[in-house]
């Protein structure tokens, strides 16, 4: 692989500093890729941590056990100190900065940016290349103050293989603007995604809402990834993890939370550091995580001492690094778990809960694919129990359960193994109310319980990815009144596993993950942008995130 990176050019009498990095990146930087054809295939059910995942090249071996060392805290505090002693060693200034590429190794499409200025500024920046297809890239730097004098942030969305300028606007307090401009040279990435992905652009652009969009989870039987792509299809992040996928982003004051592997959590700061990697030791995490009000992270997980999978809550305190049980669902529906088998990869998969939303008060929502059910649970932290389901009740009849389910109000399918439930309050909604939105993936399967007809549901899809249709719904919730309605609905492209939608100002992103495409909607539910990625099995999730307080101050 060739990595070389190297400013070309300096220009309006910029001097720029670089120095060699961490010894995570200068190794990566020496490895060669290898045709990803020669990669074999990991187990079916792709949910291999890489820790000890197969297949691999050598050469891909070998930059794995590199991103492996990137998630090393100690590793990572080593380069943090080097960069300290470097910006001790000289003053730096907007004609002299201190640029480094990527010395955290978190992103392979970033700079490490410092200096000092006379007056305070605030620091805005553009990324040209000289191909016509790929637009400017110019972001708002996000700093503690709006205007300041000493400068620290990450660059990121440079262009590889090709010379990318930089040019980086100092703003006063008053308006008026300097400039400073660089030339930098970006080698190969570090995997083999698109860097342009095939876009159809429905609609005009400027509808679209502003942000990255994160491919999260393009599992693969290489290396994995996490990646940014802009509006326009372009690649503008690559966050190497070690294994399995990215599930979500969540963020605090100072950092960003995702999963790098089936065992793994990690917390990033603005500048691209890992900060602390929790390890949950005998569990896997899987699919989804939420933080609830306290700033603890509530995670799905498969107890691995356990016969079943993806039934357990954890909740892990950021802080402390403790990591605590604080749901079995075998606890609760005991009943229900003993009449269900083993599914064909000889799990015992019989709720296979992919999403988890905190609704405040020691309540959540799970989403559970399994059994099509949408379920919320109370007191989560003292004695969990059942609060309601929401389900077609033939799911559940005969069980202890059926008094559970609530009562649909109208005429309508309901939801088939959907995913991203979403929880949203109204102000205008009566206590008790509020609306769910999902991807519903209109599917009716259940491997655990073969038995079960599905056809009087009206779900008659039983495949992953041949089906017609799946749609986006939007529910009506009445606690008091034990209903649940269908407020807004519309068709999407079919998948009837993984998938995602979210609901971002007056739009919707919608992710078909089974056939690797995902688009945006506008309020009137019409397509604007439609993108399609070359995944090896499918797009877990798509989020598009803006990143306002992180990597940029996004100034209206």
């Amino acid at each position: 692989m060739n990595v070389k990176k190297k400013i070309l050019v300096c220009i309006c009498a910029v001097l720029v500093a670089v120095f060699g990095g961490s010894a995570v990146v200068d190794e990566i930087r020496s490895i060669t890729r290898q045709d990803q054809d020669q990669v074999q295939t990991e187990e079916a059910s792709g949910n291999m941590d890489v820790e000890t995942k197969t297949g691999l090249t050598e050469d891909q071996e070998k930059v794995q056990t590199q991103i492996e060392e990137t998630y090393n805290v100690e590793n990572q505090q080593a380069v943090a100190e080097k960069l300290e002693k470097e910006k001790a060693a000289q003053d730096y200034t907007d004609s002299n900065m201190l640029i480094e590429y990527n010395p955290f190794g978190t992103d392979s499409q970033s700079l490490y940016v410092y200096f000092n200025t006379e007056e305070p500024v605030s620091i805005s920046y553009n990324i040209h290349v000289k191909d016509s297809d790929i637009e400017d890239f110019r972001k708002d730097v996000w700093e503690e103050d709006l205007y300041t004098t000493e400068h620290e942030f990450q660059v990121i969305g440079l262009i590889p293989d090709m010379e990318n300028t930089v040019t980086f606007f100092l703003t006063r307090e008053d308006g008026s603007t300097d400039t400073r401009e660089i030339v930098y040279e970006m080698g190969d990435l570090l995997g083999t995604e698109e860097v342009m992905l095939d876009t159809d652009m429905e609609g005009e652009a400027e509808e679209l809402e502003d942000g990255l969009y994160a491919i999260l989870g393009n599992d693969s039987d290489g290396l994995d990834f996490m990646y940014y792509y802009d509006n326009q299809g372009v690649l503008r992040g690559e966050i190497p993890i070690i294994g399995y996928r990215s599930h979500r982003l969540l963020f605090d004051e100072d950092s960003m939370y995702f999963s790098i592997s089936e065992t793994k959590m990690a917390q990033m700061n603005r500048l691209g550091q890992v900060t602390n990697v929790y390890d949950l030791g005998n569990y896997k995490l899987h699919h989804d995580y939420v933080f609830d009000d306290n700033g603890n992270m509530l995670i799905l997980a498969t107890d691995t001492t356990q016969d079943s999978v993806e039934d357990i809550v954890l909740r892990l305190d950021v802080n402390s690094g403790s990591v605590t049980e604080v749901l079995d669902l075998g606890d609760l529906f005991g009943s229900f778990k003993e009449e269900c088998q083993k599914n064909s990869d000889g799990e015992l998969d019989w709720m296979h809960i992919n999403t988890i939303q905190w609704m405040g008060n020691g309540s959540v929502l799970l989403s559970s694919r399994e059994t099509s059910s949408i379920i919320k649970i109370d007191s989560l932290y003292d004695k969990p129990l059942i609060s309601y389901i929401i389900s077609d009740k033939s799911v559940w009849k005969g069980t202890e359960y059926e008094n559970l389910v609530f009562t649909r109000k109208g005429d309508f399918t309901i939801q088939g193994g959907q995913h991203t439930i979403t929880y949203v309050e109204d102000p205008t909604l009566a206590d008790g109310q509020y609306y769910l939105y999902m991807f519903d993936n209109h599917i009716g399967i259940s491997e655990t319980r073969p038995e079960f007809d599905w056809s009087g549901t009206g779900l008659t899809e039983t495949s992953a990815k041949d089906g017609e249709t799946s749609y986006y719904y939007k529910y009506l919730v009445d606690e008091n009144a034990g209903t649940f309605e269908l407020v807004d609905s519309f068709k999407v492209p079919y998948s009837g596993y993984v998938s995602s939608v979210q609901n971002l100002g007056d739009n919707t992103i919608v992710d078909s993950g089974m056939q690797g495409i995902f688009g945006e909607y506008d309020k009137d539910h019409e397509l604007i942008a439609q993108y399609t990625m070359k995944a090896e099995k499918f797009i877990y999730r798509v989020f598009k995130y803006d990143f306002d307080g992180f990597y940029f101050r996004n100034i209206e």
